[in-house]
């Protein structure tokens, strides 16, 4: 069952309850891989391993996810600041114990690249906190795995 999560602002990057934070070099440019993040949505399917279905909604302003498992979120985009940062929030979602969800990617440029950092920061019930906390592991290696997809996938475009 979809619920509304608790509207929130970028701040929440910092101060939220389980934050995952992670960090990749990519030899793609940040202007590319910004691209990639914010602008072809759809394209997501084909590096995030996760995700079955991206869609941007509202004219860009948000997006529709569907993760692996039938996870569901719909989304705004809190933040498009082309090339440093992409970040949205979880307005809506099946994810059973969330109550406030946020996801920033911090674009750095490299002397070879880009240097990407992706937050998850989330606040849920104890057992949802709890599973995030045991799921950091599996999150890093689907980043890591995702991100190095997307950096091929960029190479050949």
């Amino acid at each position: 069952m979809a619920r509304r999560l608790r509207p929130i602002g970028l701040d929440f990057v910092e101060t939220a309850p389980v934050r995952l934070v992670f960090a990749r070099e990519l030899a793609a440019a940040p202007d590319a891989v910004f691209r990639a993040l914010a602008e072809d949505v759809p394209g997501w399917t084909a590096w995030f391993s996760a995700v079955t279905s991206a869609r941007p909604i509202g004219d860009g302003a948000g997006r529709e996810i569907r993760l692996r498992g039938g996870t569901r979120f719909v989304e705004t985009v809190l933040a498009a600041e082309r090339p440093e940062v992409y970040a949205y929030r979880v307005d809506v979602t099946n994810a059973p114990g969330a109550r406030a969800l946020l996801e920033e990617w911090r674009l750095t440029p490299t002397a070879t690249g880009t240097r990407l950092r992706w937050t998850f920061a989330a606040d849920g019930t104890a057992p949802f906190r709890f599973v995030l906390d045991r799921a950091r592991p599996g999150f890093g290696r689907t980043f890591r795995t995702s991100v190095t997809s997307l950096d091929r996938r960029l190479a050949h475009a």
